[in-house]
C-alpha cells in the first residue's frame, strides 16, 4: 500500500469528521475484495443509468425504486466515451 493512498483515504475520513460523521477505510487486499464484490452486486441491481457529465455524476436507478448517485468525473468521461465514441476536435 502506498503512503499516498493512505494519505488520500485519511483525508476523506478527516473531511467527514469535520461535519461529525465517521468514515471507514478499506485498503487490505482481502477486505477490498469483499468491498468490490459488494459494489458489483449493488451495481447489478441497476435497471437504469442517468449520466450528467456537466455535474460529474452518474445516477443509478435500482430495481427496488431507489436511486444512488456517484460523483466522479472519470466515470462520467469513461461512460460518455463509451456511449458517444471519442470526441473529434474538428467536428462542428
Amino acid at each position: 500500500m502506498s503512503e499516498n493512498l493512505r494519505d488520500k483515504a485519511d483525508r476523506v475520513v478527516k473531511l467527514a469528521e469535520e461535519v461529525e460523521v465517521s468514515g471507514e477505510i478499506t485498503l487490505d487486499a482481502d477486505a477490498l475484495a469483499r468491498d468490490r464484490a459488494a459494489l458489483h452486486a449493488w451495481i447489478d441491481t441497476a435497471v437504469g443509468v442517468v449520466l450528467t457529465p456537466g455535474f460529474a455524476r452518474v445516477t443509478l436507478l435500482h430495481e427496488n425504486g431507489t436511486q444512488s448517485t456517484i460523483g466522479s468525473w472519470d466515470l462520467c468521461l469513461a461512460m460518455s466515451l463509451e456511449r458517444n465514441g471519442p470526441v473529434d476536435p474538428k467536428a462542428d
